[in-house]
Order: C-alpha cells, then structure tokens, then sequence
C-alpha cells in the first residue's frame, strides 16, 4: 500500500500546483476582461482576440482546475445525506463512484476529445470571427483537463481504500478537505443541538 500512497502524494502535488496556477488563470482573465471594456467605453473599439482569450482562460480555471476542486472535496455533493452515512459507507460510495462514473467518463471523454484537438491542429483551424484565435489551445484543454481528473480520481480512489483496509485516514472526515457546504451544515446542527439544549 505504501507505494500507492506515495503515487496518491505525488498526484495531490500535481493537483496543487495546477489548481494554484488555475487561480492565477481568474486573476488574469479578470484584469483582460477590464481591459477590453475599457478600451471599448472608451475608444468604441473592441478585438475578438481579447473576448475569445476570455472564454479560453474560463475553460481552462474549470477544466484544469477540476482535479483540484476534487482534491480539495469542493465538487457537488448531497451533504444532507452523506452526513447520515457511516464513515465506511461513505467511503464505499465514492470507491463505486470513482471507479464506476469517473473514470469510465474521463477515458470516454479523453478519447473523444483528442482527436478533435488533433484535427484542429493539423487543420490550423481558426475562429470564425474576424481577429479571431487559432482553436487548438482551447480543445487540448478538454484531453488534459479530463486526464488530471482522471488522475486525481486514482489519487481518491488510493486514499479511499486505504482507509477501508485500515491503512490511512478518512479524508472525508478531515476539517481541511470538507467542503464549505458540509462546515456550514455542521454548524447548523450543533447550533440546532444547543439550542434544543437550552429548552431543556
């Protein structure tokens, strides 16, 4: 089990570094954003090149920071009902949701989506608009981006068997990776605990 834990560690830095970069990627496409309506208000002109970068750099903080926001457990969940599950239960469905969903998806998607960058790569394929972008820097992102989820899905799927075979901790369980939904519903309950505490 250890050299898998090792490979999960190794993954959960690459998910960091990505997801780190990815929130530069919003500070970025922030201050572009500015500047193009800027430069519109004020000079009644705009680039297409500057609104499609826009919208590459918005895939790229969702489909390479994918991986992160798994990492860091802040993808959808059912709080109200993964909060009545047993810490075992829990843990079980995300093994058959790993390995069942995810992945399963991440494969599809990866092989459908390189291709389709391959294509537009050769191509040299461009945007239809006018000072448009080349394509192929937006459709690679959809390969890499499914890839590093994929990756940090083995990552979760390492840990999550690790703790049901008694060889690590239940992450799911950790302050640090509970999702901001499952903090505030745990302080709703102790908050409603207290309270039915004072009636008494």
């Amino acid at each position: 089990m250890a050299p898998l834990l090792a490979l999960s560690r190794l993954i959960d830095t690459i998910s960091t570094w990505v997801g780190k970069f990815t929130m530069w990627l919003i500070l970025i496409t922030t201050l572009i954003s500015a500047g193009n309506a800027l430069v519109r208000k004020i000079f009644n002109t705009s680039s297409n090149g500057l609104l499609e970068i826009q919208w590459y750099l918005f895939a790229a903080v969702f489909l390479l920071g994918a991986g992160y926001g798994f990492l860091k457990n802040s993808h959808v969940r059912i709080d109200f009902i993964s909060s009545k599950l047993s810490e075992r239960t829990r843990n079980w469905v995300d093994v058959v949701g790993i390995v069942a969903v995810l992945l399963p998806f991440c494969v599809i998607t990866v092989s459908l989506g390189w291709p389709f960058f391959m294509q537009a790569l050769t191509s040299g394929e461009m945007s239809q608009n006018a000072g448009g972008l080349i394509r192929w820097p937006a459709y690679v992102l959809i390969p890499v981006g499914f890839t590093l989820l994929a990756l940090q899905g083995v990552s979760e799927l390492i840990k999550r068997i690790a703790f049901l075979t008694g060889n690590g901790p239940d992450v799911l369980s950790s302050e640090e990776n509970k999702s901001d939904e499952q903090k505030h519903l745990e302080e709703l309950e102790a908050q409603a605990a207290r309270m039915l505490a004072g009636d008494k």
